[in-house]
């Protein structure tokens, strides 16, 4: 077995007959930044459910760091063991403040006694302030997370997980409905990421896979049909046939 942060090995997801998976086999590198691309209905997002245990495969394995199998842990256990998941729709609190909001992140694993009496000590700030500037909302730390922009929303969320130090961070169509320069510093923000932990993200942009993407593994109709980096895959006449189409899948900014 390759010593990775993540090995998916025959993984097949039935339902009722419907194959959502058909034994995918992927491995995901340490510090990889990797992109899920594919038609609706092709996996992806199943994909993520089975990483996170949020969905239990009907066969196959799923090794993390080298060593645990995670198809029989419950979802919390996977996320103590450093996977962590931000879905398409931003769940933050919005009635408290950004900083509130980060530090409820850093006592979320923790057991419900001990969560009830931690105090933040020095060290925790200063991580807490830290990741904020890096997702450029140090500046709003204050503020109610419910007044943020749409982007910003999706940065809290980001920052949230990434203060947890997460070994792997699973993350669902992050730039959807972000302006241009939004989706340009969402890019910069998972690159960043990407330095201390892997990063695994679902998009359906094209220019967004294309300017941040590093490799990149499509799906269809529950399979993986190839790997490589975009300049390989957007080459690939199956990828062009059912995905791309002839212009590269290109998506207006």
């Amino acid at each position: 077995m390759k010593n990775g942060v993540m090995n998916i090995e025959n993984v097949s997801v039935d339902f009722n007959g419907f194959k959502a998976l058909s034994e995918v086999n992927m491995f995901i590198d340490k510090n990889e930044l990797r992109f899920l691309i594919g038609p609706n209905g092709a996996g992806k997002t199943t994909l993520l459910d089975i990483m996170c245990g949020k969905l239990k495969p009907s066969s196959g394995n799923v090794f993390f760091n080298g060593r645990t199998n995670i198809i029989s842990l419950a979802p919390h256990k996977i996320c103590k063991a450093g996977i962590s998941r931000k879905f398409q729709a931003p769940s933050i609190f919005g009635n408290l403040t950004v900083y509130e909001n980060m530090e409820l992140s850093l006592t979320k694993n923790r057991e419900i006694i001990s969560s009830l009496f931690h105090k933040i000590g020095k060290n925790e700030k200063e991580k807490i302030m830290t990741i904020l500037e890096r997702v450029k909302l140090d500046e709003k730390k204050g503020m109610n997370a419910g007044s943020l922009a749409h982007g910003e929303k999706q940065w809290l969320e980001i920052a949230m997980t990434i203060i947890q130090d997460p070994y792997l961070l699973l993350v669902d169509e992050p730039v959807a409905g972000m302006t241009g320069k939004e989706r340009e510093y969402t890019g910069i923000i998972l690159q960043e990421v990407a330095r201390t932990s892997s990063v695994i993200v679902v998009e359906h942009d094209m220019n967004f896979v294309e300017n941040f993407s590093r490799n990149v593994t499509v799906l269809h109709e529950g399979r993986i049909l190839c790997e490589g980096t975009f300049e390989e895959i957007k080459k690939d006449p199956y990828v062009i046939e059912v995905y791309l189409g002839r212009d590269g899948g290109k998506v207006n900014a």
